[in-house]
């Protein structure tokens, strides 16, 4: 397909923007649906970079589908915007392992396309976290040891920062003023996912997700190519544990 140097422009234009805001709106998003040469020389920039554009309701947005990915949040950058100066590794495997079980609890154990509830309340997402992270602190040490290298995933990591926050004293301050708990580390990873647009505080300590988020797993979270199976031992763990 031939291209003018007009639509290249203009594709990159929208590219520029969307790839340093995260998304694009009005004229781009516009331009972009309606004109399938400018659409495709955007994509090709976006899949140059590992990464995807797609539109929901009045906005482009923008993701990266690799850890390779340049525009791949980084740990450094969660820990700098998110946590403090004494987060370590674990506390971002913690995190992701606790978007895993939210994500989970909509989608009915990842086996649904469609979520299958409105919302979900943070005492609820924390039981989840708990119920999970206590069948896996059954498994034994050389077990999770071959786990680790299968899902190339520091599990006893996971653990060992779970078992550290204190979700017996919700009300013990820390000398910062901070709860020391895991339902206040839940409420940080849930100051992450909305400020990506992926989930909405709608009152009473319950979360939604947004249409942003629905797309996201619709689209790449269920595939093996991009959760490396992950998703499947979370829900594994539902199974062990009826099974315990």
């Amino acid at each position: 397909m031939d291209y003018k140097q007009e639509e290249v422009m203009m594709a990159f234009q929208i590219y520029a923007k969307i790839s340093r805001k995260g998304y694009s709106e009005g004229d781009e998003l516009r331009l972009y649906l309606a004109d399938d040469k400018v659409r495709g020389v955007v994509d090709q920039f976006a899949k140059e970079v590992d990464c995807t554009i797609f539109s929901v309701g009045e906005r482009l947005y923008f993701i990266p589908l690799a850890l390779n990915s340049p525009f791949h949040i980084s740990n450094d950058t969660l820990k700098k915007t998110y946590f403090t100066a004494k987060t370590v590794n674990a506390d971002i495997y913690f995190m992701y392992v606790t978007i895993i079980i939210l994500i989970g609890e909509f989608y009915d154990s990842y086996q649904t396309i469609e979520p299958t509830r409105d919302f979900i309340s943070m005492s609820d997402w924390l039981e989840q976290v708990n119920e999970r992270l206590e069948t896996l602190q059954a498994i034994e040490e050389e077990q999770l040891q071959e786990l680790e290298k299968e899902y190339e995933y520091s599990w006893r990591a996971i653990i060992e920062k779970w078992t550290d926050l204190d979700d017996l004293k919700e009300t013990a301050k820390a000398q910062s003023g901070r709860t020391i708990s895991r339902l206040s580390f839940l409420h940080t990873v849930k100051k992450f996912l909305a400020a990506q647009e992926l989930v909405q505080d709608i009152g009473n300590d319950e979360l939604q997700l947004t249409e942003k988020a629905k797309v996201i797993v619709q689209r790449y979270f269920m595939e093996l190519e991009y959760n490396r199976g992950i998703l499947e031992f979370i829900y594994s763990l539902d199974k062990q544990k009826e099974e315990g």
